[in-house]
């Protein structure tokens, strides 16, 4: 491993190094977050059909609660038997018969990484991964010399990606 002498080496050698680790995870996060952006299509999705047993006499939002679906509407008809988009439910058994598009378990995993909230487990790999990601925003700027104009078109390239994701957020 090469020496470390002052911060510039610090933060090179430390760059190139984490940066070998977090290609991995750089990898899986670009799959993922590529079919997150399609998750409102069936792209890669095939279709699954349920036949479950719930309790009875739930209304439509209880029942897509249970059986993680949105916007379950029953449309409008006489009987015990209800239905909605994607399946029917019987008020009085409790029965219901519904199909869900998804994702094969390694894709939906995936995006699993992109989903998760502070008590999911991973958690501390999403926080790992997001300092990891700001570690080599900061330590880029010690790539080049200060004083190169490569380092000065570097710095007139963040800025302008800056700006840019500044109004992608809050002008779109």
């Amino acid at each position: 491993m090469a020496k470390i002498r002052d911060t510039k080496s610090f933060m090179r050698i430390t760059h190139r190094y984490l940066g070998y680790f977090a290609a991995g995870i750089m990898a899986v996060y670009s799959l993922s977050g590529v079919l997150l952006i399609y998750r409102d299509t069936n792209f890669l999705k095939k279709e699954n059909k349920y036949e479950v047993v719930l309790k009875p006499n739930m209304t439509d939002k209880e029942l897509a609660k249970e059986i993680k679906m949105r916007n379950v509407e029953f449309e409008p008809g006489a009987g015990p038997v209800k239905t909605f988009k994607d399946g029917s439910y019987n008020e009085a058994t409790g029965e219901a018969k519904y199909t869900k598009m998804q994702l094969p378990p390694v894709l939906e995993k995936f995006n699993q990484l992109h989903k998760s909230t502070s008590t999911h487990r991973y958690a501390s790999l999403n926080t790992v991964f997001g300092f990891t990601l700001f570690f080599f925003v900061i330590s880029s700027f010690w790539m080049f010399n200060f004083k190169s104009k490569a380092f000065r078109r570097g710095m007139i390239y963040a800025g302008i990606g800056f700006v840019l994701a500044v109004i992608m957020v809050f002008f779109q």
